[in-house]
Parts: C-alpha cells; sequence; structure tokens
C-alpha cells in the first residue's frame, strides 16, 4: 500500500512541477513584456530557465534535504546526469525516428561542444574533489554567464531561435492576475519539488534503492517530461527544426544554472559512482556531435543509435 501511495504522490509531484512550471514562465513572460522588456531577453532569461524548472526545484531540494542519515543530495547530481542523458538519448532518438530533424549551424559548431566542454569540467571536478561547493558553484555561473553573452549576440544575429516568436505573448491581461499566476507557479514547483524528492526518497527505501539510482531514472525521467512531450509533438507537426538546439541548450542549463546554483547554496556530494554517468553522459554528447556534425541533420538511423544506447546504459544499471 505504502508504494502505491508513494508513486501517487510522485505523480503529484511531477504534475505540480510541470504545471508550476508552465505557470511561471507564462506569468514571467507577461509581466516582463509589459514592463517592455524585449522579447529577446525574455526568451533567452525565463523561458529558457524556465525549462530546466523542474530539475532546478528537485535538486536544490534534494541538497537541502540531505542529511547524514539521508542521503538525498544524491538525487540532485542524478537528476541532472539522467536529464541530460535521457535528453538526448531518449527525446532526441525519439524524435529522430518519428522525423528527420535538420540542426542549425551554431548548434554544431559552438554549442553542442561547449555542451561537451562543461560536461567534462563537472565529472573533473566530481572525481577529484568528490563534491562541488561554492567556488564550483562560481565557476560554473562564470560559464553560465559567458553561455548567456553568446546567446545574446547569436539571437541578435539571428542565427539561433530564443523560443518565442514575435507577437507570441498577448499582454492584455491584469497586472495582478499575471503577478497570482505567477506566485502560485513558484509555490507549485517547490511544492511539488518537495513532494517528489520524499516521495523518490521513500521508493528507494522501499525497494532497497540508492538515491543515485532514483535519480538517475524515476526522478530525472519525471523532470524531463515537459521537454520530452514538447519535443515528440513539435515532430509530429513537424516543426523539430529547432529540437537538437533546444535540448542542448537544455542541458547547458541543466549543468550551469541549476548544479551552479545548488552548490551555491550548499555543498553537493558527488558519490564515486556518478563517475561512470559522468563519462556516459560525455559519450552520449560525443556521439551527438560525430551524428550531426557532417550534414547538420539527425535522421533515423541516428535516432534508432541513441535508443540503442539509451537501452544498453538503463540495462548496466539495472541488471548489473
Amino acid at each position: 500500500m505504502e508504494v502505491i501511495i508513494q508513486f501517487g504522490l510522485l505523480a503529484v509531484g511531477f504534475l505540480l512541477l510541470i504545471k508550476g512550471a508552465d505557470w511561471f514562465v507564462g506569468g514571467a513572460s507577461k509581466i516582463a513584456d509589459k514592463f517592455g522588456i524585449p522579447q529577446l531577453i525574455i526568451g533567452l532569461t525565463i523561458v529558457a530557465m524556465g525549462t530546466s524548472a523542474p530539475e532546478a526545484a528537485v535538486s536544490i531540494s534534494a541538497a537541502v534535504k540531505n542529511t547524514a542519515e539521508n542521503n538525498s543530495a544524491a538525487i540532485a547530481i542524478g537528476n541532472i546526469l539522467g536529464s541530460n542523458i535521457l535528453n538526448v538519448l531518449l527525446i532526441l532518438g525519439v524524435t529522430a525516428v518519428i522525423v528527420s530533424i535538420p540542426v542549425q549551424l551554431s548548434t554544431v559548431k559552438y554549442e553542442i561542444p561547449f555542451m561537451i566542454i562543461i560536461t567534462c569540467l563537472l565529472a573533473g571536478i566530481g572525481y577529484f574533489k568528490g563534491y562541488l561547493g561554492k567556488i564550483d558553484g562560481i565557476i560554473l555561473w562564470i560559464f553560465m554567464i559567458i553561455y548567456f553573452v553568446y546567446l545574446i549576440l547569436m539571437a541578435k544575429k539571428g542565427q539561433i531561435s530564443v523560443g518565442l516568436e514575435e507577437g507570441e505573448i498577448k499582454v492584455n491581461e491584469n497586472i495582478f492576475m499575471l503577478l497570482v499566476l505567477l506566485v502560485i507557479g513558484i509555490i507549485a514547483i517547490v511544492a511539488g519539488s518537495n513532494i517528489a524528492v520524499d516521495a523518490a526518497t521513500a521508493l528507494a527505501r522501499i525497494f532497497g534503492m540508492n538515491e543515485r539510482l532514483i535519480g538517475l531514472t524515476i526522478v530525472a525521467f519525471g523532470t524531463s517530461l515537459p521537454e520530452l512531450i514538447t519535443s515528440i509533438t513539435a515532430a509530429m507537426k513537424k516543426k523539430a527544426d529547432i529540437a537538437v538546439g533546444n535540448i542542448v541548450g537544455s542541458n547547458i542549463f541543466n549543468i550551469l544554472f541549476v548544479i551552479g546554483t545548488t552548490s551555491l547554496i550548499t555543498d553537493v556530494p558527488y558519490n564515486y559512482s556518478f563517475n561512470f554517468d559522468s563519462v556516459v553522459c560525455i559519450i552520449t554528447s560525443v556521439v551527438l556531435f560525430i551524428c550531426v556534425f557532417k550534414n547538420k541533420k539527425l535522421n533515423r538511423a541516428h535516432g534508432a543509435i541513441l535508443l540503442c544506447m539509451l537501452f544498453a546504459y538503463y540495462g548496466k544499471l539495472i541488471f548489473f
């Protein structure tokens, strides 16, 4: 009975996270537009970070709740590594099997190599230090600022999409109602993250699974649901041309913004077992780069390769 209750709570937590992120992004975007903030900046900040809100909320909540008896901080790193692996292998794999995805030149030349670099940076810090502290958080935030400046420059040149089309935001809503939507979104994100972390930790205890495995599988899948649904929907509508760029951007934000912010709040333990997952994350990024390097396209064969890698990775996690 307790298992059913905890799975139910986990589902409620994920639902609150997903809807909370939607409400937060919608409210914040419209408020920013009402105050005359350019849509370029809205797209690069609020919308981009909003896609990482579930990962951020879960990781920060897990790290804050970490104690000697309750190693929930393992969920924080596991969630990010698992989400980044799922984003590429599952989301892009499934999307590419449905429809061939063209990839922007800037994504191939700059963004995927940058993702590989910061993934190696995270793996290196974790391997040599065994945890991420405030200094590491500052380093990650410096890289995030560099990436943010790059995005602004590229968006102004029209070489990347920022997630918003001109005129997409309707601003005739009452400012009070927008503020209410914003606050409700934040409350839902915080509540959802707390419920999800507590339920995931309880399930780990019930099934005798460690928090690392829970973070890499159940929690990572739950927090990646918005990207999965969005990408598949876009593929079905033949609008998947920016899918790879969006996923790569999400992975970059997950490492720099989510882990960077979490480690600024509290030390985040990086268990030895995460070294394997870090290597898989790096290999995943490199394989993606190899797939799109020549033809700037992710086709069905590439999608099949990514999905096979996902099955192999989960097989290793669960059975070995």
